[in-house]
């Protein structure tokens, strides 16, 4: 793998070379400024892979610098870190609607939040999602949507919509994984244990070969953490990583975030060919729904690239399509009927909807949902 090239933008020397120091020890390519018109002029000129800048910048505003490479093709998808002795909330949050990924406070944990962040930010970059299969990500704004069902039941319609492709779930939802009671999948393995693996163990050969492919799903699976506890432990470096991995292997890779809008799911949700947002149609989720998708764009995720599902499986109440179409001044993609006493035998049973009521109008809608999403998915990637 080629040597990173990191660009440090700071005017308090011994900061700066402090820093260097540290990320030279991780053997990365070190380049170093002391002013905001020179941190532009070596981005431009030199395209490191990353730039890490204090926002307290003796000549530009830390968020006019950031604003200036967002808006430049050229560095437009470079991350950014900022790395400053600001701790204003406000600050924080000017900064990372400027353009930068990461904010960082100068302290005793820089170094190691910074070490974590670099790797997770390499880890995912708009090249390597954009390479081998399509991916797409469930999310919600709040628990209860049935995001984690969802995920299930496309991945079964895509997997019989195309059965010679190969199609992937992958569980990240946190701290208790949500697929596996679904599929009704009991071995030992998870995303825990196999993050713990080294590169070389947990390579593309394993996940092709090695992952559990449930019956009658006809997917294969990343399980989960099994408990909350386990989850701590996840070596979070390694999930970009395996991700990657997936994606070098299977023609769909479709990854369960539940409601978390985290460090570790944002980047995915960026950077995925399709998002996927289930809805739940109380008002209050609505709302929040709304909140997400706005905080979303932000983010840079486009209008485009979101995939709606109105769920309303759980029961009859709640708003119309249209009224949430209303709330959230956006086209709904599809919407899950009220499913009664049938949605929980299918889940009981660990049977795909679609595989269990082939006839029902929802097993019809799960089926379109699925192909317009592989569409849209595919449009997206270009």
């Amino acid at each position: 793998m080629p040597q990173k090239k990191i660009l440090i933008v700071d005017s308090d020397a011994a900061s700066r070379n402090f820093i260097a120091r540290k990320l030279l020890e991780k053997n990365y390519e070190i380049l170093q400024v002391d002013s905001g018109k020179e941190g532009l002029i070596s981005t431009w000129r030199d395209r490191p892979d990353l730039v890490i800048a204090d926002p307290a910048m003796s000549d530009l505003n830390g968020e006019e610098f950031a604003s200036r490479l967002r808006n430049d093709p050229r560095t437009s998808q470079i991350p950014l870190i900022a790395l400053s002795s600001d701790h204003n909330p406000a600050r924080v949050k000017s900064c990372q609607e400027s353009g930068f990924n990461e904010y960082i406070i100068k302290s005793g944990q820089a170094v190691s939040m910074l070490s974590d962040v670099i790797t997770r930010l390499f880890g995912v970059t708009a090249g390597i999602m954009k390479q081998g299969g399509l991916m797409m990500v469930f999310l919600s704004a709040k628990g209860g949507t049935g995001t984690s069902s969802m995920c299930a039941n496309l991945a079964y319609n895509i997997s019989t919509i195309e059965p010679e492709s190969k199609v992937v779930v992958a569980d990240l939802v946190f701290p208790i994984g949500s697929i596996a009671p679904i599929v009704n999948y009991t071995e030992m393995e998870n995303i825990v244990t196999i993050a713990d693996r080294s590169p070389i163990q947990a390579d593309a050969a394993f996940f092709a070969n090695e992952l559990p492919r449930v019956k009658p799903w006809n997917f294969s699976l990343l399980p989960g953490s099994p408990d909350p506890d386990l989850s701590n432990q996840l070596n979070v470096g390694r999930i970009w990583e395996i991700i990657s991995e997936l994606k070098s292997v299977y023609d769909y890779v479709l990854i369960d975030v539940g409601r978390s809008l985290s460090k570790i799911t944002l980047p995915l949700i960026q950077h995925a060919d399709l998002a996927i947002m289930l809805i739940s149609t109380d008002e209050s989720t609505i709302m929040l729904t709304k909140s997400a998708l706005s905080f979303l764009k932000t983010k840079g995720v486009k209008e485009e690239a979101i995939y709606t599902i109105l769920n309303r499986h759980a029961g009859l109440e709640g708003l119309s399509k249209q009224g949430a179409e209303t709330i959230l001044n956006i086209k709904i993609n599809a919407a899950i009927p009220y499913l009664g006493t049938q949605y929980s035998f299918a889940n009981s049973q660990h049977v795909p909807y679609t595989l269990k009521f082939p006839s029902d109008t929802a097993s019809i809608i799960f089926k379109e949902a699925a192909q317009e999403s592989m569409a849209v998915a595919q449009k997206n990637r270009g």
